[in-house]
């Protein structure tokens, strides 16, 4: 049995052909497409630290571990190697049990909770531990359960969406909604329909993937945060921003916080 460590000691191997341009870089454009990862997750930290300040310093560690999922998916694909996928996926994971610790409403807390955050988190937490275990038994299926997870944050999302009247949270859910399709589509493309894509010379499906993805997470951080505002700030106004201009088609939106008597 290879080492975890070796290169392609994973059952994982994406459409791009392999150490095309360097004996040491298994993907080249899969690996080298993750270097948004390292500059929208710091930039958005600093973007939002205003809103951290008033909500929760912890936001801060969703931006940290989404440059964490950038760092392995580069090592990943740049070895293919066993470690690298489930660092990878791991990385996902508790990137999700973050967000659903700081901003679930508690409205969709399950009722023995008695809508308490303490033992919500307490319970994410325990169930993250639990999966994390439960991801080194069928490797190959982790990335299809980490996508899977999107429809209930869909559901949510498409519930608050339907109740608000907030034309500018409405636009932010719909760029969201919008890229993480076109973000997934290009996934399960690559997946699904690589002896296609090889046909006609174009690999470059997963590398898009990663791409969209990371940009969508400026979108679906200010999602969340307009969603959760309502729940647990409501003396306080957000106010969608955008950098670094707010008439540029390409710009990131953040959120900066009002105190006042409007309710969002």
């Amino acid at each position: 049995m290879p080492s975890i460590f070796a290169y392609q000691s994973s059952e994982v191997d994406w459409c791009e052909s392999n150490y095309l341009y360097s004996e040491l870089v298994a993907e080249f454009f899969n690996t080298f497409s993750n270097i948004p990862f390292f500059i929208l997750g710091p930039l958005m930290m600093s973007l939002m630290h205003s809103y951290a300040l008033k909500r929760s310093l912890y936001i801060h560690c969703f931006g940290v571990l989404f440059m964490v999922i950038g760092l392995f998916s580069m090592y990943f694909h740049m070895t293919l190697s066993f470690l690298g996928q489930l660092l990878d996926e791991l990385a996902i994971l508790w990137l999700l049990a973050c967000g659903y610790c700081i901003w679930m409403p508690r409205c969709y807390f399950p009722a023995f909770l008695k809508k308490s955050r303490l033992q919500f988190v307490r319970l994410v937490v325990g169930t993250t531990v639990v999966s994390t275990f439960l991801s080194f038994l069928r490797p190959t299926a982790n990335a299809y359960v980490l996508n899977s997870i999107a429809i209930h944050i869909l559901y949510m999302v498409h519930r608050e969406y339907k109740k608000t009247i907030n034309k500018e949270f409405r636009r932010i859910i719909q760029v969201s909604v919008v890229l993480w399709a076109c973000a997934l589509t290009s996934w399960i493309s690559d997946r699904l329909l690589c002896s296609f894509w090889q046909r006609i010379n174009f690999f470059y499906l997963h590398s898009i993937w990663h791409v969209l993805i990371s940009i969508t997470f400026p979108y679906a951080m200010v999602a969340m945060a307009l969603m959760d505002s309502k729940y647990e700030m409501p003396g306080h106004t957000l106010k969608v921003r955008y950098w670094p201009q707010e008439n540029w088609p390409l710009a990131l939106p953040y959120v900066e916080v009002r105190s006042d008597d409007k309710h969002f």
